[in-house]
């Protein structure tokens, strides 16, 4: 049977009749135990982060949970529900929008933070070595929306700052986020400070999880808005709603 068995490898669970081991953990001893992101924590990663790892993980899961009916993905979840499907339906089309653009900015300033970080110039060097390969945006930095600070960033930096001062982490990618951030605001000639995808990919990093790990934590994140919108909308009532009222009608351009 190995054949069968062997088909599917995993490292995260072992179960079988009358027994749920999560990493080597029995379920029943976690119940009531660990928190929620501890549990992520633990299922993602391994190990059972502190509890001020997890305090500081916890901060960024908050912070990004919504950003209002505009957000393509939120948007997307109220419509879905208003077509007739499910909560299920809801959140899965809603997930299913979060790439690079929308959804992605957190992985990518994993990234280049570690790039920064890496590098074996200056960090005017760097960003120009980021922007030869990966082009003029440098995500985690600066919002169309939010102007001229993201009101997140500055409480997700200055947990950090007391995280740094504790011992949790050693504050290495907060720095490189400050200095980044004072080289395109010089460059720009005028303030362009880290934003929600900045904040969150500072605390990612310094925590240890890989870049791939940041985007999958945003949509878990933004899940939890994706759900309230869904639900509301599903209480509210309404059918086939579209993004704008059926009065509005978009632009034509014969070919």
């Amino acid at each position: 049977m190995s054949d069968v068995s062997d088909w599917w490898r995993t490292s995260i669970i072992d179960m079988e009749p009358g027994k749920i081991h999560i990493r080597g953990n029995p379920i029943q001893d976690l119940i009531g135990q660990l928190t929620f992101p501890q549990m992520i924590w633990l299922m993602v990663r391994g190990g059972i982060p502190s509890e001020a790892q997890a305090r500081l993980f916890e901060a960024a899961l908050v912070a990004a949970v919504d950003h209002g009916p505009q957000a393509p993905s939120i948007a997307t979840a109220r419509m879905a529900i208003t077509c007739g499907v499910g909560l299920n339906n809801a959140m899965a089309s809603a997930v299913n929008v979060l790439g690079d653009v929308h959804g992605g900015a957190g992985e990518q300033a994993v990234e280049m933070f570690h790039h920064v970080y890496d590098y074996y110039g200056t960090v005017p060097e760097a960003i120009d070595a980021w922007i030869e390969t990966r082009g003029k945006i440098l995500p985690g930095f600066g919002h169309r929306f939010h102007t001229p600070v993201d009101p997140r960033a500055p409480r997700l930096m200055a947990l950090v700052g007391e995280a740094v001062e504790a011992g949790v982490c050693d504050g290495r990618f907060a720095t490189v986020a400050a200095d980044i951030e004072a080289e395109i605001s010089e460059r720009k000639g005028r303030p362009i400070p880290m934003n929600i995808d900045g904040a969150t990919a500072v605390i990612y990093a310094e925590l240890g999880f890989p870049a791939p790990l940041a985007r999958g934590l945003f949509c878990l994140s933004r899940s939890v808005g994706i759900l309230s919108h869904a639900w509301e909308q599903q209480q509210q009532g309404g059918r086939n709603k579209g993004p704008t009222p059926p009065k509005y009608r978009w632009t034509y351009e014969p070919e």
